[in-house]
């Protein structure tokens, strides 16, 4: 199975969030539970429809995103006031 039959998209499920093999369990869940120090095996346990595939292709699909990413330099030369933008999204939430 290839990452683009791995990695899905469908409007109305989880917002639209990439998902895993159109499961609600999205990319940025599995990024969570790795990133709060649960291991594959772990993962599987509490989750067993997904496999070390799935995790491993929603880990490529977010570093992929994140080598897309305009740098901050380009931010920081448009005069863009960071502090008062994040201010702002806190105080619109």
């Amino acid at each position: 199975m290839n990452a683009n039959e791995i990695i899905t998209f469908e409007e109305g499920k989880r917002g639209g969030q990439p998902c895993i093999r159109g499961m609600r369990i999205t990319v940025s869940d599995i990024l969570d539970y790795l990133g709060s120090g649960m291991t594959f095996d772990e993962l599987i346990d509490d989750f067993p429809e997904l496999t070390r595939e799935d995790i491993v292709a929603a880990i490529n699909f977010a570093a992929e995103l994140a080598r897309n990413v305009r740098p901050v330099q380009t931010i920081r030369s448009a005069n863009v006031d960071l502090n008062a933008l994040r201010l702002r999204e806190r105080t619109e939430v």
